[in-house]
């Protein structure tokens, strides 16, 4: 396992194009809190479902990542923020679970020097930016990437949504951030495609989330200005609102589709959580 040293001196070269290596871009479901590793009474076979896609994330891209970017659904703030840490806490920001969710471990090095390259690429673009060195992973990044990457080897940071939540700033955040992909960063949305809190677990909740599930798997699979174009209308879709009453677990979607520039994308994995449908997407796994 490299050392926080050694892959901090790795992210000091990530400004170069890395031959043969660009990653992919990934939106997926996180599910709810610390489903995979504490009791929750959850259905066995839709969080086996769900965690096995999470673990075989690690074989999708085609080498081993320099650094993996993560846009958590859990973080927001007035301008995007990146974590700048080297050594970043766990932040766990779920309340009401059994004691062994706040003694979870997922050791896994930050990269102040893959925060400055974020802040530089979105500052180029024309976005105010932030970094804060004391942020945590939260649980929409350590949760499903104690799954992917148990060791904890890969260095990883956040970046914040965006305060208002507009999908066209979003999309351009992807868009700024696309050259990472070139430079051994796997930039991964972390959030849900459904994201109603009181029809989880609810005996409507296949039904309320299925038009807007049908939806996104019709325009995820456009070419790349239709899907985004789409994309930045979301909330005129049918059952929008039902899925989404607050967008934010959304939003991650929108910068990993405006990283995957003019490429098409898979609906890489379909499952249910607590009853509602969800999806993952990928760009550039093909």
């Amino acid at each position: 396992m490299a050392t926080a040293e050694r892959t901090g001196d790795d992210a000091a070269a990530m400004a170069g194009k890395i031959e043969g290596r660009r990653m992919p871009v990934v939106f997926l479901p996180h599910g709810g809190g610390p489903w995979p590793f504490v009791e929750m009474g959850l259905d066995r076979g839709e969080c086996k479902s769900l965690a096995d896609y999470l673990r075989s994330l690690r074989t999708l891209p085609k080498a081993t990542p320099r650094a993996v970017l993560v846009i958590s659904a859990h973080w927001e703030e007035a301008r995007p923020t990146v974590m700048s840490a080297a050594a970043p806490p766990l932040l766990f920001d779920y309340y009401g679970f059994p004691s062994a969710a706040y003694e979870l471990s997922w050791p896994a090095p930050g990269s102040p020097q893959l925060a400055e390259r974020v802040q530089a690429l979105l500052g180029a673009a024309g976005f105010q930016t932030g970094h804060d060195a004391r942020r945590g992973f939260d649980h929409g990044t350590f949760v499903p990437l104690k799954l992917t990457y148990p060791e904890a080897h890969i260095p990883t940071i956040q970046l914040s949504l965006v305060s208002g939540l507009d999908p066209m700033v979003h999309l351009a955040l992807g868009r700024a951030l696309a050259p990472l992909r070139d430079e051994g960063v796997f930039i991964i949305g972390s959030g849900m495609s459904f994201h109603h809190m009181r029809a989880f677990g609810s005996p409507r909740a296949g039904q309320m989330s299925a038009p807007f599930d049908a939806w996104l798997r019709q325009t995820l699979v456009l070419d790349a200005p239709t899907r985004n174009q789409r994309l930045a209308q979301w909330a005129a879709a049918e059952g929008a609102r039902q899925a989404h009453p607050r967008e934010e677990h959304l939003l991650p979607l929108m910068v990993v589709a405006g990283a995957a520039g003019e490429e098409r994308g898979t609906v890489s994995y379909r499952g249910t959580m607590m009853g509602a449908h969800l999806l993952a997407f990928h760009c550039g796994l093909d």
